[in-house]
This record gives structure tokens, sequence and C-alpha cells, in this order.
């Protein structure tokens, strides 16, 4: 019989799988939609009306749904993690459909987020019990991770408004940024909503409490803000860039945001807790590799400029 933290990092490897792809899928509708209207990057929306965006879109869907419910059977701190599977997936594709070059030294970047994400999952934490999601809640409000959850928003309302329009053209931490701090929210929510599904499903109701609905509707803000800053970035920046970023932000932020919410550490010994941030570095450090040894996007021409050229 499986460990739930088995059946979580099957998820998360289906999960990483999708997304990987749907990161490919999606940039090669934003430049078929740039070619005809006003690009992501600039505001526009025309990739709405591009087929082979909403077919991206489907893929990162079915990647999420598959990691949400990894999130039911395993910790943050396991799940999280092993998103890193997907930037190997997005280079790969990204080398042989984009044109985007993945060197020997990308492969070798390669090569450690397998190995970082192996010791990771070595030696997880087992899921916590929880029997309802007014304990989530108790979870949520105390005053550590309110602290956190203020500071997120604060940071950024402080990147969108002011950061974004002024330098996101040119610096990509701001795009990244946004989705990074913002999607730590979202994980937990969507924790918080998982794990209710599960209850009510065992016949244990969970719709019938209001913290359920304010979970859902902080995880489908979350969500749509990240998606629409995270097409910014994929429209203006490098798949193979945008990418290794946004995993490791991402899930810097929210191992931080699961280990003061749930605490996923108590209880661990010294050396198993060494051993994840040895194993999560060595995925930084493959991101990073990865992040050196890809050349930059050539110059986008639109379909105008290119018949007057």
């Amino acid at each position: 019989m499986y460990s739930s933290n088995l059946k979580g990092f099957i998820l998360a490897v289906v999960s990483s799988a999708f997304i990987g792809s749907s990161f490919i899928i999606k940039k090669k509708g934003l430049r078929k939609a740039g070619v005809n209207g006003p690009r992501a990057s600039v505001g526009g929306y025309g990739y709405l009306l591009e087929p082979l965006w909403w077919v991206g879109m489907v893929t990162m869907i079915v990647g999420e749904i598959s990691n949400f419910v990894a999130y039911i059977y395993a910790p943050a701190v396991l799940v999280t993690p092993l998103g890193a599977l997907s930037i190997i997936v997005s280079a790969v594709l990204a080398h042989f459909l984009l044109k985007e070059k993945l060197q020997k030294m990308g492969m070798l970047g390669c090569l450690l987020c397998i190995v970082g994400s192996t010791v990771i999952v070595l030696h997880a934490p087992e899921e916590q019990s929880i029997n309802s999601v007014e304990e989530i809640w108790e979870l949520a409000i105390q005053p550590a991770f309110l602290l956190y959850t203020a500071s997120v928003v604060a940071v950024a309302f402080v990147l969108i408004l002011y950061c974004a329009p002024r330098y996101g053209q040119t610096n990509i931490i701001i795009y990244i940024g946004i989705c990074s701090i913002i999607g730590s929210l979202t994980v937990m929510s969507i924790k918080a909503i998982g794990i209710a599904i599960e209850l009510t499903l065992e016949g244990i109701n969970q719709a019938k409490y209001f913290q359920t609905w304010v979970f859902a509707m902080v995880a489908i803000t979350c969500i749509i803000t990240q998606l629409n800053y995270l097409n910014m970035a994929l429209d203006t920046f490098n798949t193979a860039i945008v990418s290794p970023i946004y995993y490791a932000m991402f899930t810097s932020f929210t191992i931080l945001a699961s280990a003061i919410m749930f605490k996923d550490y108590s209880g661990q010994s010294a050396s198993s807790i060494a051993s994840e941030l040895c194993g999560f570095i060595t995925v930084l450090s493959g991101t990073a590799v990865l992040h050196s040894t890809r050349d930059p996007d050539p110059p986008f021409v639109t379909g105008l400029e290119g018949n007057m050229s």
C-alpha cells in the first residue's frame, strides 16, 4: 500500500510533466497572438483568441489539478520542490520546439535538479493529520502567519502599482516576484481547499464553514493574479530563464509560508532538516546553471514590422 507521501510524489511528477509542457505551448500561442496585435507584455489580451494558447492553458490546468491533489496527500515542503522537474521538461521542449538551445551545462543543471529533488523526497516530513477546515483556519490566523500574509500583500501592491509599470519590461524579477509571493498564499489556500474536499467526500461536510469559502476566494484571486503576470513574464523574457527563476522564488516563498503556517519541520531531526536544505540548495544550483547557459530571446518582430523591413 502506498504511503501518502508516495501518492503525493507521483502526482507531483505528473503535474510537473504537464506544467512544463504548458509553458512551451503557451509561449508558442503568445508568439502567434503577438503577430496580429498587442503583445501580452504590453497589456494585450489577443492571446485569449489564440487556440494554441488555450491548449497550453488546458495542459496547465491538468497539471495544476494533479498538483492540487498532491497537496492533499503530502506536505508543501515535498510537493513544491518537485516543481523543478517541470523546469527540465520545459528546457528540453524549448530546445526542440522553440529553438532555445540547451547546452551541455544546461544538461548538468537538469541532473542537479533531479538529484536535489530526490534528496528532498527521501527526507520530507509526513503530512499532519487535520480533521476540519477550522483547524486550518486556526493555523492561518496565527500572529506569525498573519504577519507574513500582510507583508506579502504589501510587497505585491508595491510591485504591481509602482515597479511593474516602470521596470517590468527590463527586470525579470518584477513579474516573477509578483507571481511567487502571491503563489505562496495560493498554495496555502489550495491545500486548505483540498483537505476540505477530501473530508467532505469522507462524509464530514466542510462546505458549511465560512472558512472554506474564504480560502476559495483567496485562491481564485491569487491564481488570476499569478496567471496574468506569468503571461507577461513569458511574453517578455526567454522561457528557459522564466521557468528556473520562477521555480526558485516560488518554491522558496512557499516553503517559508508552509513552515510558518503548518510548522512542517516540527518534530523532525536536525539531520533530516539539513538534508532537505541541501537538496533544495542543489535544486537551486541546478536552476542557476540552467539560467546561466541559456541564450537570450531574439528580438520580437510583429507582422507589420516584418512587412516594413
